[in-house]
């Protein structure tokens, strides 16, 4: 019997597998990321009523928004670096390590049998990219961008409402201490 133009099931080379699996990856780890609409949603910009309302709010806003915060402050260390190649390139390496450790992982984190919080390794991502930025001589320019980035995410946490957020028992959990939905972990106008 002769299979005359018929294509095998496993034609596709594995390169290509893999570029199409980091593709889905990259959807699926960027989608985890809130909506940038609701985010930047100019209705739900308010005053905070007490000094205690903008903590919370704040706490909220950056257990909600963690990951577009993020994102945030590394799309401003990048611009800040442009006049830096060097430093360049060391951020570049690193947001390597971001895409595949933060961004793009649909499990948790395991080393040595131990499943690393998402926490832990922003923390530890985020020192790792200072440090070695710091170490190719472009330290105002970080100093600046981290300045400014962390001024950026502070406003916007503190004047963002939170009333339209929703999360999970999980997040909730991270912003309170407990397993508490958000309208109990926080009280905001």
């Amino acid at each position: 019997m002769t299979t005359y133009g018929t294509i095998p099931a496993s034609s596709q080379p594995s390169d290509f597998q893999y570029i199409s699996r980091a593709k889905e990856r990259i959807k699926a780890g960027l989608g985890a990321r809130r909506p940038w609409r609701q985010m930047a949603d100019v209705r739900a910009i308010r005053l905070p009523s007490s000094f205690s309302d903008a903590v919370s709010r704040c706490r909220t806003n950056i257990g909600y928004f963690r990951m577009n915060y993020a994102i945030i402050m590394l799309l401003i260390l990048f611009l800040s670096l442009l006049w830096h190649p060097i430093s360049l390139i060391v951020f570049i390496v690193m947001m390597a390590a971001w895409l595949f450790l933060y961004f793009l992982r649909d499990e948790p984190l395991v080393i040595f049998h131990r499943t690393i919080d998402d926490r832990v390794v922003l923390i530890i991502l985020s020192i790792l990219t200072i440090v070695f930025l710091f170490l190719t001589n472009a330290t105002w320019n970080i100093i600046a961008a981290l300045l400014i980035g962390a001024a950026v995410v502070l406003l916007h946490s503190v004047f963002r409402k939170t009333d339209d957020l929703t999360m999970d028992e999980e997040a909730a959990g991270l912003m309170s201490g407990v397993g508490v939905p958000i309208g109990a972990a926080s009280s905001s106008s």
